[in-house]
């Protein structure tokens, strides 16, 4: 069975400063693929994401974020220690890739679930879930109810691409106040054919979407690739 597979990965450490001068330490695979799954290394979008967030901060300050595709955890943990979001909810699907990531968040002295103290936004909540975007539960949506959602180097495949978008319209109406959630998705433009067609079918279910202005290359990523772009929908 698929929870009985071991996660027998070779992993190695990787360290990062932020602008703030805030530490990022990382176990990472040395593979790109392991265990099935591109999860377990940290993409270029990843970084461009938590540059672009740490630039635009008051996105995040005293806030739900919900991250769709987490991986290993860069983007979040790079939020939860410059933004000041209110509650972190840090999400993926393959359990080898929710193993590590528990693992690396530990790593930087966060602790899941622990609770912010009055006032002091320095420690958000953090919550990893597992979230299968195809099955997922109404339930399961109504218990996130984030203010702003983002995700990294998710728009790789064509068949990802409905699923994805299928998930964010059940997140545009599962908040209590029916306010939809900010949204940005960052991702590395391998093929332009895919990109293209996750513009095309934004289109066709309703979402508009507008690329965001470029971030000022602040200096923690050592190499922004030009093809690397953030938009964001309005759901």
């Amino acid at each position: 069975k698929k929870r009985e597979e071991k996660c027998n990965t070779e992993l190695t450490g990787l360290s990062f400063r932020l602008p703030t001068g805030e530490p990022v330490t990382l176990s990472e695979s040395v593979a790109i693929i392991s265990g099935g799954t591109t999860g377990l290394v940290t993409w270029d979008a990843a970084l461009h994401l938590a540059e672009w967030a740490i630039e635009n901060s008051a996105v995040f300050s005293n806030r739900t974020v919900l991250e769709l595709g987490s991986g290993i955890g860069f983007t979040g943990i790079a939020i939860c220690k410059t933004c000041k979001p209110k509650t972190y909810i840090f999400s993926d699907y393959h359990h080898c890739v929710l193993k590590q990531l528990t693992e690396n968040i530990c790593l930087n002295g966060f602790s899941q679930g622990q609770e912010a103290e009055a006032m002091n936004y320095q420690n958000p909540k953090l919550i990893v879930a597992e979230l299968d975007w195809g099955s997922v539960t109404e339930k399961q949506l109504l218990d996130l109810q984030p203010d702003v959602i983002i995700a990294a180097d998710v728009v790789y495949d064509p068949e990802i691409i409905l699923v994805l978008i299928g998930m964010l319209q059940k997140l545009s109406t599962s908040r209590a106040d029916r306010k939809p959630p900010e949204v940005y998705i960052a991702f590395t433009i391998r093929n332009p054919d895919t990109y293209h067609l996750f513009q095309a079918e934004l289109g066709r279910s309703g979402i508009r979407w507008q690329i965001t202005p470029a971030h000022s290359n602040t200096g923690f990523l050592c190499d922004v690739q030009p093809n690397v772009a953030i938009l964001q929908l309005f759901i």
